[in-house]
């Protein structure tokens, strides 16, 4: 059975002894009602495993002693979403969390022409991150942007492959399995209603490709999650 899996943001690597913070504390010794000499694994979610063992089992600040550290390599393919918000939170968080289960390296916040809601709850996201990178059991969290402006985005990126997928059925639009070979790339999706023609062009004028992500229509939340599992398995 594996050990119980726990997200602590900053951990120095030469470390013998951790103090966990207050919210994994409290799950550790109120919750799971784990007691001195027990084990655990902890991430810093940067690709560090630390297998521990717990010292003090105090509920505002348990304290675990190292007996092992492993670090994983990172994903082959460094993924991109830049995803414009929906005005429903809860499939915007669902793509959050199926996007990190699937391995995606960075999200990205989009406010474009069309979208309808401007604002997060980043703390609250971030945690949604965490809570998926946990579950699924990897040790890279997903980097999560601040909400940018799509105009500001396609100008500043510098992805080494990038793909727009928009529903204008008469713009000429490749199959996203076409592209052979890429390790690093980002994909732009649009809001309900899509991106506007005016933000089509000025995101090709970028060196974005546009691209199908299938024969249907897709929900936001489901498009950033169809091009992100295409993406992890295509390009070699």
């Amino acid at each position: 059975m594996p050990l119980p899996f726990f997200f602590q943001e900053t951990i120095d690597a030469a470390s013998k002894q951790i103090t966990l913070d207050e919210d994994a504390s409290k799950h550790i010794v109120q919750v799971l009602r784990m007691k001195a000499g027990e084990q655990l694994q902890l991430t810093d979610g940067k690709g560090n495993v630390f297998t521990t063992a717990i010292s003090e089992a105090h509920k505002k600040h348990c304290t675990v002693d190292v007996i092992s550290k492993a670090t994983t390599p990172p994903m082959v393919k460094e993924i991109t979403i830049a995803i414009s918000l929906v005005k429903n939170n809860s499939r915007f968080e669902w793509f959050l969390e199926k996007g990190t289960e699937i391995g995606v390296s960075r999200i990205v916040p989009l406010i474009c022409q069309r979208t309808e809601k401007q604002h997060f709850r980043f703390d609250r996201v971030k945690g949604i991150l965490i809570s998926a990178m946990l579950q699924s059991q990897q040790s890279f969290l997903p980097v999560l942007q601040q909400p940018v402006s799509f105009a500001e985005f396609i100008h500043e990126e510098k992805s080494a492959q990038k793909f727009i997928a928009h529903c204008e059925a008469e713009m000429e639009k490749q199959e996203l399995t076409a592209f052979s070979s890429f390790q690093q790339a980002c994909m732009l999706i649009g809001p309900e209603g899509d991106f506007t023609p005016e933000e089509i062009a000025a995101a090709l004028q970028q060196d974005f490709a546009p691209v199908s992500l299938g024969a249907t229509r897709l929900r936001t939340e489901t498009a950033g999650m169809v091009a992100a599992a295409l993406m992890m398995n295509t390009g070699g």
